[in-house]
């Protein structure tokens, strides 16, 4: 089971002591995901955040995976933290903290999906949403044979495919994770948003 989470819209209020919180409420290593995340953050106000701690499957094993996202005045900051079992090199169990700074201005696309269960009954709360944030890093391309309209046709046409932007993607739903979780990502989604307006 996911464990719920939250973020918090921003305003002129620092919330680097409630982000510190969200991420001890994990449970998952705080003192090592901190570090690393406050060390990206650099001493700059946190002006919004969310924080994601799901289980991952490794054939028999469950190991847990722990995202978070801030938004600072002027940078997107994202940490992911894994736990790994020991190997020739680390022969303990260990955990690896990976964080990238992205500026504001390099953000090229907020992209949110939002699905609402029975759309009939008027608004109504997200069962679930992705929100998906490009910046150039990262890019998918999706190819498929092309094909002509005659259906006679057997001649190779070569292939046709979208190459889409995918640097960062995360999806969370009320059933596994919450309607906390929904309701928090789409509010940090808004914040960057509007943060990256015009940008």
């Amino acid at each position: 089971m996911r464990s719920r989470t939250a973020s918090h819209a921003p305003d002129e209020k620092d919330r680097a002591r409630e982000l510190r919180g969200a991420i001890d409420r994990t449970g998952y290593y705080p003192d090592v995901v901190a570090d690393g995340v406050f060390s990206a953050i650099g001493g700059e106000d946190v002006a919004s955040w969310y924080v994601h701690h799901e289980p991952t499957f490794e054939r028999d094993e469950v190991r847990r995976h722990l995202t978070v996202v801030v938004l600072t005045p002027t940078r997107l900051v994202l940490a992911h933290t894994d736990e790994h079992p020991g190997d020739d090199l680390l022969p303990e169990p260990y955990t690896s903290t990976s964080t990238e700074a992205i500026a504001l201005s390099s953000v090229r696309s907020v992209v949110v999906t939002r699905m609402v269960a029975n759309p009939t009954g008027g608004p109504a709360p997200a069962a679930e949403a992705v929100l998906t944030i490009g910046w150039g890093g990262a890019g998918r391309i999706d190819l498929e044979p092309a094909d002509c309209s005659d259906p006679e046709c057997d001649a190779d046409h070569g292939y046709t495919g979208v190459l889409a932007g995918d640097d960062f993607s995360l999806r969370v739903s009320a059933a596994a994770d919450g309607k906390d979780a929904v309701v928090g990502l789409l509010a940090f989604a808004e914040a960057l948003s509007a943060r990256t307006r015009g940008a």
